[in-house]
């Protein structure tokens, strides 16, 4: 069972392009049957949307389609993705709907979805969704139609929520938010403000557009420049919908996932809090954060790119903590999802906790230099499968014998092959790119 439009983080595209009204429409009209049908009434959703113009649009399309088979859709409005998440567990929606393309720009847009457990929908329920759509199966014509009900206390309650985690005042703290002119403007200011931090955000403005240019956690660089200009103690990045996160030190300096992992593994640790050892990475993950965990005594699983791999990784083996290098983090103990603020509240109150500067936090790790790199191809599956791919892969990482290598993958939600380099010295780093480049690009034509 191969999914069509659903890829590892939801059904992502350029909008009225790949991702049309009408797809909105049908995917709110089967989910609202399905889990009609299945729990012998009108099945009850909660949506939310990030800052793109579009997501509007959106909106109102899957609530159609859900009322327009007997369901109930209650809209949280501009939220974050872990927001759904969270309330369509706690308040026991039998589905949520988040609209969002996260990192992507404002161009596009993404429908995820979320089980009333608050994890990503499962595959085969997605493959029928798909099917719906292609028209392959039908479902019968509903003659009750549900209402569509204003939810922005979802979202208040989950603001609450967050503030109540951290046991420590951030007051006389300084804290810098990048909130990447997307979902994360109308909560993360108030959550920090709320536990007594003196707050600088920046791109907390959206206009519909600018959801993601030049800030946030692809584009961080704004965010060093606030605080070492306000001097301040710390500073978080967010993604569009805020389930990813990236911190930048006293210094000025980025620590990405590797690093916020590797200081939240510490931490559980010394507190008990570690359960079964190790935590969950993805093959992304620098070979020095592997290196560190190991000298803590701390093991690590790997699994593939995306935090629904990251998330079935840690319920198969009942693990506390895992994530990813590019920010999302899942900590068991608090959410199912990768949740960008809450991340940045607990790293927060490690730095309160410990007294001690950011760029202390970190530790002994050692990052070992690292590149990625993307190469646009509408061919990805087919280079990716290629067994001359394959060979060269290995044949590269034989050659580099254990002091880097070369991790080769095709994007989950874009038509692109990403090249990632790990090597001693950037001079290696950049001779193994441009080989691998020049493969690649031989294998496009």
């Amino acid at each position: 069972m191969k999914l069509k439009y659903f890829g590892t983080d939801g059904f992502r595209g350029k909008v009225n392009k790949d991702l049309k009204v009408e797809h909105a429409l049908k995917i709110g009209q089967f989910l609202g049957w399905y889990f009609s049908e299945k729990k012998g009434r009108a099945a009850c959703c909660v949506i939310g949307k990030d800052t793109r113009m579009s997501s509007y649009m959106y909106e109102y399309a899957i609530s159609a389609g859900v009322t327009s088979v007997g369901g109930d859709a209650y809209l949280m409005h501009v939220t974050t993705s872990p927001s759904v998440s969270y309330i369509t567990k706690v308040d026991r929606f039998d589905f949520g709907v988040m609209i969002t393309a996260s990192h992507n720009p404002y161009h596009d847009n993404g429908i995820k979805v979320f089980d009333a457990d608050g994890n990503k929908l499962a595959e085969d329920i997605l493959y029928q969704v798909e099917q719906y759509i292609d028209g392959e199966i039908a479902i019968p014509n509903i003659e009750e139609v549900g209402v569509c009900k204003d939810y922005i206390a979802g979202r208040n309650k989950y603001m609450g929520y967050l503030s109540s985690i951290p046991t420590e005042s951030f007051r006389g703290y300084k804290i810098g938010l990048d909130c990447a002119n997307g979902a994360a403007h109308s909560i993360a200011k108030n959550v920090f403000q709320m536990l007594g931090a003196d707050v600088y955000a920046i791109s907390d403005r959206p206009d519909g557009k600018n959801i993601n240019v030049d800030c946030g956690s692809t584009h961080i660089g704004n965010l060093q420049k606030l605080v070492r200009a306000e001097q301040l103690d710390i500073g978080f990045a967010f993604d569009g919908d805020a389930d990813r996160c990236l911190m930048v030190n006293e210094k000025g300096e980025v620590v990405d996932g590797d690093g916020i992992m590797y200081i939240l593994a510490n931490y559980f640790k010394d507190r008990g809090m570690l359960r079964n050892n190790p935590i969950a990475v993805t093959v992304m993950s620098n070979l020095g954060l592997k290196n560190a965990l190991s000298g803590k005594e701390i093991g690590a699983v790997i699994t593939d790119v995306g935090d629904k791999y990251i998330a079935q990784a840690l319920d198969e083996k009942k693990l506390a903590i895992g994530g990813e290098q590019s920010g999302h983090i899942i900590v068991k103990k608090y959410a199912n999802t990768g949740d960008g603020i809450l991340t940045a509240l607990l790293i927060a109150e490690i730095l309160v906790s410990s007294k001690c500067l950011a760029s202390a936090m970190v530790g002994d790790l050692k990052i070992l230099p690292q590149k990625l790199v993307n190469i646009r191809s509408d061919k990805k599956d087919e280079i990716m499968e290629d067994p001359e791919t394959i060979a060269f892969a290995e044949k590269v990482n034989e050659e580099m014998a254990g002091r880097g290598r070369l991790l080769l993958r095709k994007s989950g939600t874009e038509p692109l092959i990403r090249i990632m380099v790990e090597a001693p010295t950037d001079e290696e780093i950049d001779e193994v790119i441009e080989k691998t480049k020049v493969f690649l690009e031989g294998r496009k034509n």
